[in-house]
């Protein structure tokens, strides 16, 4: 009971409080006006009682009076315009590109919820920003691929190494479609924050489909390509084995983590994509495996930021690329959980082991 009536009457004094906001110099900018006001008044009248009651000559008094009430105001002025000011700075270097200019706040009155509204909306802005150059920089990961694929087939053309048969030219063909889709699904990030971007999840066998990926890995191979020396092998079991998934997403995130595995790998080295059943009925987990010096354990948990460039933890094999831009894993992940599975760097005794677990259908849906 007593409890109670602790907790009524605090919520009672909140609200009483919360009234009488307008009359509280500290939390509104009219009061302190009016304070200011009231104050001046009371020390000019001061001073007039002063001068009535002394010998001092009142225009002296006036005198006194008007630089008092002037170093008042200038205090005052300066208190409550410092914020703006302050914006005014930090407006500019956002308009300049610079969203990392914040105000400081702690006041209690408008201009203090002015201040937080102000930091928000900076913030606001330099994520937006940040998205933006992240879209741009995943648009030019993502087209990397396949554009060297239809690069390779055509140099080959070309050059004569292969005939432009029928075979050759659907390569190409399929090459410029992925393209286009990928394109599509690339836009999509734009979408992210809003949680609207598609899956079209089918059954499919996961042996074509992963070959298919081991084939075009193979075709990007050739000139200004320095891993020509990597192996590629994969391992799928039962050979049956069926996916319930976004075939394109899983096509995007096997591709990143054998492009980073191969990037990764020592001179000859081996690089294989393993597929069996998950321990949930319908579920798939596939796991890519390199022969390269790992990831330490302290960066397993940033590996999948985006930009991020996990250290090796031992040196980098002879032949291998700068490590990229830091997105292949960041979009293997986001295609992941788009599907609400499970990507995780696994422990393994040799190179590294990333293991992508993707969940079967939902029984709700049948």
């Amino acid at each position: 009971m007593g409890g109670r009536l602790r907790a009524a009457g605090s919520r009672l004094w909140s609200r009483a409080w919360e009234g009488l906001r307008p009359l509280d110099p500290y939390r509104s900018v009219k009061a302190a006006l009016g304070a200011l006001v009231i104050v001046s008044v009371v020390i000019t009248t001061l001073l007039a009682l002063f001068a009535v009651h002394s010998a001092t000559e009142l225009r002296v008094i006036t005198i006194l009076s008007i630089i008092v009430s002037l170093l008042l105001t200038q205090f005052v002025a300066q208190s409550l315009t410092a914020p703006l000011d302050e914006m005014k700075h930090a407006a500019r270097a956002m308009a300049h590109g610079d969203y990392s200019r914040r105000v400081r706040g702690g006041r209690r009155d408008e201009f203090g919820e002015l201040a937080k509204t102000f930091n928000r909306m900076a913030a606001d802005l330099a994520a937006v920003d940040q998205h933006r150059k992240e879209l741009v920089a995943n648009v030019s990961h993502e087209l990397r691929t396949p554009i060297a694929a239809l690069r390779a087939v055509l140099e080959n053309v070309v050059d004569g190494v292969s005939d432009p048969d029928p075979e050759t030219m659907r390569t190409a063909l399929s090459q410029t479609q992925r393209l286009g889709r990928l394109v599509d699904q690339l836009l999509d990030l734009s979408r992210l924050d809003n949680g609207v971007v598609p899956l079209h999840v089918r059954r499919f066998e996961v042996w074509p489909h992963l070959a298919g990926v081991l084939k075009e890995a193979n075709m990007s191979k050739g000139p200004g390509h320095a891993r020509t020396d990597v192996h590629l092998h994969l391992d799928v079991s039962p050979p049956e084995l069926t996916a319930y998934a976004d075939a394109e997403r899983l096509h995007q995130v096997v591709t990143n983590l054998v492009d980073n595995a191969v990037k990764h790998s020592p001179p000859h080295g081996r690089v294989t994509i393993r597929a069996r059943g998950g321990e949930l009925p319908g579920s798939l987990e596939v796991e890519v495996l390199d022969e390269g010096p790992g990831i330490p354990e302290e960066e397993r948990d940033r590996v999948f930021e985006r930009f991020n460039r996990a250290k090796a933890a031992g040196p980098r094999p002879s032949g291998g690329s700068d490590g990229g831009t830091g997105l292949g894993l960041a979009i293997a992940r986001w295609a992941v959980d788009l599907h609400g599975g499970v990507i995780r760097v696994a422990e393994s005794p040799r190179g590294c082991r990333i293991r992508v677990t993707l969940p079967g259908p939902d029984p709700a849906r049948g």
